[in-house]
C-alpha cells in the first residue's frame, strides 16, 4: 500500500491522479468431476434433488431432537463439503460466490442451517455476507457499541451473534465467509444522530445524499471527516474480531442521483462541502495566493480575472498561486486557473475515496483479514469532456494488494454489455490482483433482461483464462419466496 493512501494531516493527492484527470478517460484503466462426486452433483457443482431432499429431511429431524439424525446430518454435511471442494477445483469458476443478506428471523433455531444448505446445494463455495448495510450492523445488540443499531433487536435475542454463527456453520460445510460492508454509505440511522452531523457529506447546494439519491435512505459521509473515519475504523475492527475469511468494502464512492445528478460537471456537484473536506482542500494550497483562490472558487463556484488580480494584491510578495500538482505558467489566465481548480477539486474528491478505503483496509489488515473492494467498472469515466460520473470512484487506483470485485450488471438482453464491463475491468486491473466479476441473475432463465447465470459465465470464460472467481448477486434473486418469508416473519 502506498504511503500516500494513509490518512495524514495533509491528505496529499495520490501521485499521478491529477495528471490522469487531465490526460485520460479514467478518473485518476468442460467441466471435469471426480467420478464419486459426479454421482452426487450436476453441472456447476449443484447437488441432485435426491441428495438435497435427504439432507433437508435429516436437518428437520435433527432440529426436533433426534440425535441419530443429527449425527447423520453432520456426516452428510462433511461429505457434501468434500464433494464440493473436489468439484470446484475442477470446474470453472473454481471460486463461485453468492451475496447474502440475513434478517432477524434468521436467528430462529435451524434457520441458518437451512440457508447455508441451500447455498451449498447450488454449488457455491463462498458467501459474501452483509454485516453492515442500510444503517444497521450484524452484531449482537448486547455487545453493540457502534453508532448503528443491530440487525436483530427483538427482546430475548440480545446475545445472538448471527455473524459468528454463520462463520462457524459455513465452515462446517466447506464455505468461506467474506464480510460484506457498506463503506461511505452510513445509512439513514446515522443521519438521526445530532452528534454526527459534521461527518455528513454535502454538495455545493447544501444538500446531503438523502435528498439526492432516490429512496431517501442512503446517507454518504465526508471521507475527510475524522468522526466518520473513527466510527468506521472501529466498526471494521470489532467485526473483524469474528475472523471471517475476508472482507469486501462496498460503496467506496460518492452518491449518484437521477437525471442531471448522474454527472458532476460543476464544482457545486462535488461532495466536498463538508467542513473537513473543505479544510483539507484549502490545505492543498502551497502558498497564500493559492489558498485564497481555492477558497474563492469553492465559495463562488468560479473565479474571474478580478479575483486573480485581487489575490495578487493581497499577497504581492508571492509570484503565483500554488497548490499541489500545479506548475505555474506565465500564460495562465483566469480561464486556465478555473480549469486547473476544477481538476484539483475533482482529484481532491477522488483522493478522499482512496484515503477512506485505505483506512478500512488498515483496520482489516491489523486483524489479519484479507480485504477486497467492490466497484462499478464504468464509475470512473469522463463525461462530455469536462464532466465526470458523479460517483467519482477511482477504482483503477485501488491498492493492487487487495481483491477487486467488479459489479458487471449490464442490462441489454444478452451478454455483450456484461462482457464489455468485465473487459474494461480486466484492462485496468494489475496482473497480480485477483479480479472477481459480480453478476446479477438467476440459474436456468433470463430475468430483468439479463441472460441466465450459465450464459453469463460461459461468455466470461471465453474472455480471459485469468478469471477463476465469479460472484452472483444475490441469494434473494434465486430464492425470492424464501427470502420474503425470512424478511417479513416475526420472531
Amino acid at each position: 500500500m502506498s504511503k500516500s493512501f494513509l490518512i495524514g494531516k495533509r491528505h496529499r493527492l495520490y501521485r499521478g491522479l491529477l495528471t490522469a484527470l487531465l490526460t485520460s478517460s479514467s478518473l485518476v484503466s468442460q467441466y471435469g468431476l471426480a467420478s464419486k462426486a459426479q454421482a452426487q452433483t450436476r453441472a456447476h457443482c449443484q447437488f441432485t434433488q435426491e441428495e438435497i431432499a435427504k439432507k433437508e429431511s435429516l436437518r428437520q429431524s435433527s432440529l426436533k431432537g433426534n440425535s441419530d439424525s443429527e449425527k447423520r446430518y453432520k456426516a452428510l454435511l462433511k461429505r457434501h463439503a468434500d464433494y464440493l471442494q473436489r468439484c470446484r477445483s475442477r470446474t470453472f469458476p473454481q471460486n463461485q460466490v453468492i451475496w447474502l443478506r440475513l434478517y432477524s428471523c434468521d436467528a430462529r433455531p435451524g434457520a441458518l442451517d437451512e440457508i447455508l444448505d441451500r447455498i451449498v446445494n447450488k454449488g457455491y463455495n463462498q458467501i459474501n455476507l452483509e454485516v453492515f448495510y442500510s444503517g444497521q450492523v450484524l452484531l449482537p445488540s448486547a455487545e453493540n457499541r457502534t453508532p448503528w443499531p443491530s440487525v436483530v433487536q427483538t427482546p430475548g435475542y440480545e446475545n445472538v451473534d448471527l455473524f459468528a454463527q454463520t462463520i462457524a456453520k459455513a465452515r462446517e460445510r466447506g464455505l468461506k465467509v467474506y464480510a460484506w460492508m457498506f463503506t461511505m454509505n452510513f445509512g439513514y440511522s446515522y443521519s438521526q444522530r445530532r452528534d454526527r452531523q459534521g461527518a455528513i457529506a454535502r454538495n455545493g447546494r447544501g444538500q446531503n445524499s438523502l435528498s439526492v439519491v432516490p429512496g431517501g435512505y442512503q446517507l454518504f459521509i465526508d471521507p475527510y471527516s475524522r468522526q466518520a473515519q473513527t466510527d468506521f475504523y472501529q466498526l471494521v475492527d470489532v467485526l473483524m474480531k469474528r475472523r471471517p475469511d475476508g472482507v469486501l468494502f462496498d460503496y467506496i464512492r460518492y452518491p449518484r442521483g437521477g437525471g442531471s445528478d448522474t454527472i458532476a460537471d460543476k464544482i457545486e456537484d462535488l461532495w466536498i462541502y463538508g467542513d473537513a473536506s473543505k479544510n483539507a482542500l484549502y490545505d492543498r494550497a502551497l502558498n497564500n495566493q493559492g489558498r485564497e483562490l481555492i477558497r474563492r472558487y469553492i465559495s463562488k463556484g468560479s473565479i474571474s480575472a478580478r479575483d486573480v488580480k485581487a489575490v495578487e494584491k493581497l499577497y504581492p510578495k508571492e509570484d503565483a498561486p500554488r497548490w499541489e500538482g500545479r506548475s505555474p505558467s506565465s500564460g495562465d489566465t483566469a480561464a486556465s486557473l478555473r480549469w486547473q481548480l476544477w481538476q484539483l477539486s475533482v482529484a481532491h474528491a477522488a483522493q478522499g475515496v482512496l484515503d477512506f478505503l485505505a483506512l478500512a483496509v488498515l483496520a482489516a489488515q491489523r486483524n489479519g483479514v484479507q480485504s477486497g473492494a467492490v466497484f462499478f467498472p464504468d464509475a470512473n469515466q469522463v463525461v462530455g469532456g469536462s464532466g465526470y460520473d458523479a460517483r467519482l470512484q477511482p477504482w483503477d487506483n485501488f491498492p493492487s494488494t487487495i481483491e477487486w470485485h467488479a459489479m458487471s450488471y449490464g442490462v441489454c438482453g444478452n451478454t455483450s454489455c456484461i462482457d464489455s464491463l468485465v473487459k474494461r475491468a480486466l484492462e485496468r486491473t494489475p496482473s497480480q490482483t485477483q479480479l472477481t466479476p459480480a453478476l446479477a441473475g438467476t440459474w436456468g432463465r433470463s430475468i430483468k433482461n439479463r441472460p441466465s447465470l450459465e450464459a453469463q459465465m460461459r461468455s466470461i470464460q471465453r474472455i480471459s483464462p485469468r478469471i477463476n472467481s465469479i460472484s452472483h448477486f444475490d441469494f434473494s434473486w434465486q430464492e425470492p419466496e424464501f427470502d420474503r418469508q425470512r424478511k417479513f416473519c416475526q420472531l
